[in-house]
């Protein structure tokens, strides 16, 4: 999980960035700075305390000292943290040339904002030691699970919301199954019919069943859509080529 400090003079911009910040299942915790100076005061203090910063979401214009200033502060300490720059301007050139993950135009979308985590992410991973397998939130009984992909054994549509399954329990989110499609689709999550996605982790076989393909995943028979038949049957074979081959027959 990604622990970030947010930089910006204008207090209602800040705020915002840290908002979006906190949404994204990738992000643990999310520190504020007003201003370069304390930015910078900030982090001397984490180092001192031994805690971990991955990434700092910059603003470049700030009175005092500005970002690409402190950016190249910040180079200089031992294990720096990365950089996002955050601006209403166009930096990209300087942003560059400081090694930034990514930089963001003013205002920010979340969309993009997303992306960005998802490089920074890509980027800090192998150091932190961490699986960089997506998470997704959910609400259980007023408390917020962080849900890992590899636990969830498939997806159904469900208007505007998706249902989770896992091996114990089901989860509704608010997104749409194609949404989670483009999320996870290449982490070995296969369309099986327009209102199923299916984990092929926790595929066990592919069988006919009165004339029609169907797939078991844990103790659920799940059908297959004419139309994604011959998708999943190549994905399937692609998945466990080289590993263990379902019980099914995938020839």
């Amino acid at each position: 999980m990604l622990r970030v400090l947010a930089v910006d003079d204008e207090v209602p911009a800040l705020s915002e960035l840290a908002y979006l910040l906190r949404q994204d299942a990738r992000v643990e915790h999310v520190a504020m700075a007003s201003d370069g100076g304390a930015a910078l005061q900030d982090m001397v203090q984490m180092i001192a305390a031994g805690e971990r910063l991955d990434g700092v979401f910059l603003d470049v214009r700030m009175p005092g000292l500005d970002g690409l200033d402190l950016a190249r502060l910040i180079g200089g300490f031992p294990s720096p943290p990365r950089l996002i720059f955050v601006s209403a301007h166009d930096c990209a050139v300087q942003a560059f040339e400081l090694e930034a993950v990514d930089y963001l135009l003013k205002p920010v979308r979340p969309e993009r904002l997303a992306e960005a985590v998802r490089r920074l992410w890509a980027a800090v991973a192998p150091s932190t030691g961490e699986e960089a397998a997506d998470v997704i939130p959910v609400e259980l009984g007023g408390r917020t699970k962080f849900l890992a992909q590899q636990d969830v054994s498939h997806a159904e549509a469900h208007g505007d919301y998706v249902r989770l399954h896992t091996a114990d329990s089901t989860y509704l989110v608010r997104m749409s199954l194609a949404a989670l499609e483009r999320r996870w689709g290449g982490s070995g999550f296969i369309r099986a019919h327009r209102s199923t996605l299916v984990n092929a982790r926790h595929v066990s076989e592919l069988r006919f069943d009165a004339g029609r393909v169907v797939l078991q995943v844990g103790s659920k028979v799940l059908p297959v859509s004419r139309r994604h038949t011959r998708q999943v049957r190549e994905q399937l074979v692609r998945q466990f080529r080289t590993g263990p081959v379902p019980a099914g027959d995938l020839r």
